[in-house]
């Protein structure tokens, strides 16, 4: 079976988007899918078969992502969508125009995965612009375009009660991104702290995430200010890069913080994050608009006990406070929270031992699965027979 997968962004640009499709392109191939993209050229990126690159300039006050070509996206997906059986639309810009035509003009069915909660980002990027009507435009949007596919895939149950509320009648399917689990089982604590010159007994709450406002990063340095009244030793590392970074710079030095807090920026994913998880103690969240929540998982598959609010998309991994404490939207309860795991390490070696169980109940192998489940179905619901059928070619006696 050949799907499509196109989006507005794929790595390098790093984010919850570009890793649950990269995370579902390698998965996928375990179920016998093979996988094409069609994504964004950022810079100078090394060909990868089976992934199109689109030109495209930088995004206004986000340089970080990228503006592709209409009619140069169009005339990419429509040349890839050949020979595929499914179209799945990543995001909700040029990629989802495109690929919605694609796909119907193939005659295959379309998919689109919503990952972003857009009403509660866009005044972020756009404050001039009264919040209430991006708000507005953002789920009208969001209704009409999700309403035009054959079905809508989302990470959470908040998310599926966010579309039902705004009105999508499409059907709506709740998978989330899995876990690559071993990736994240060799990190090298050691390794990390004196690269980054981190004392072996120093205490580390991390936060791993784009370091943007929606990510709520600003109330993590005000519960350090409160932490270290009670452990002057913590370390809050935040790592990641994005457009918020100079004002948390500016409300940490306020805070007078000083080294009790670090900024690593941006670290490669496949040696130095896992390396970075495994140096921390605990592993702290405040972002109040995820729609899934991928870091969770992930320092949970290393065995970190976690700190987080139980809001939107982060539900449906906290409910069950396996593995976590989920406190009070206070600065002091959550340092509390933070600082009496870091003091007792009966407690912290148990909250590590029941995230890393509960992190194998959400394993790559096991959503890929799931998602090459639906994509049959839908195949089969268009009337076409076995996909594997349908590309077998004749060989010659």
């Amino acid at each position: 079976m050949r799907i499509l997968m196109v989006s507005d962004v794929y790595f390098p640009r790093v984010n919850g988007v570009s890793t649950s499709i990269e995370t579902f392109r390698q998965s996928l191939a375990g179920q016998g899918i093979e996988v094409r993209i069609v994504a964004p050229r950022y810079g100078a990126e090394p060909d990868v078969p089976g992934v199109a690159r689109v030109p495209g300039r930088p995004v206004p006050r986000d340089p970080e992502d990228r503006i592709v070509a209409w009619r140069s996206m169009s005339r990419t997906v429509h040349e890839h969508a050949a020979g595929c059986d499914l179209v799945h639309i990543q995001t909700p810009f040029a990629a989802h125009y495109s690929g919605l035509r694609a796909a119907r003009r193939a005659g295959v069915p379309v998919l689109a995965t919503y990952h972003t909660l857009f009403e509660e980002y866009l005044h972020h990027y756009a404050p001039f612009l009264p919040a209430r009507g991006l708000r507005a435009l953002a789920r009208h949007l969001s209704r009409r375009q999700c309403n035009a596919l054959d079905g809508v895939v989302v990470p959470s149950l908040a998310m599926q009660a966010r579309l039902v509320h705004y009105g999508v009648k499409a059907p709506i399917h709740i998978l989330p991104t899995g876990i690559p689990l071993a990736r994240f089982a060799g990190g090298d604590r050691a390794r990390f702290r004196a690269a980054h010159g981190i004392v072996p007994a120093r205490p580390v709450a991390l936060f791993v995430g784009r370091v943007a406002h929606e990510k709520n990063i600003g109330f993590l340095l005000a519960m350090a200010a409160e932490a270290v009244k009670r452990r002057p030793d913590l370390l809050l590392l935040v790592a990641g890069e994005g457009p918020a970074l100079p004002a948390l710079r500016a409300q940490a030095a306020r805070l007078g913080l000083g080294e009790a807090v670090r900024f690593t920026g941006y670290l490669d994913r496949h040696r130095d994050l896992p390396d970075c998880y495994a140096a921390a103690d605990v592993f702290v969240f405040a972002s109040r608009t995820e729609t899934q929540g991928l870091v969770l998982l992930e320092a949970m598959a290393v065995g970190l006990p976690v700190v987080a609010f139980a809001e939107m998309g982060t539900i449906d991994i906290l409910a069950p406070r396996q593995g976590c404490r989920v406190p009070a939207e206070d600065p002091a309860a959550f340092a509390d929270a933070v600082v009496d795991i870091l003091s007792d390490a009966a407690l912290r070696a148990r909250l590590g031992s029941e995230a890393w169980g509960y992190a194998r109940s959400w394993s790559d192998e096991a959503m890929s699965a799931r998602l090459a489940t639906l994509y049959l179905e839908y195949h089969k619901k268009n009337g076409n027979p076995a996909p594997w059928k349908a590309h077998t070619k004749a060989r010659p006696a």
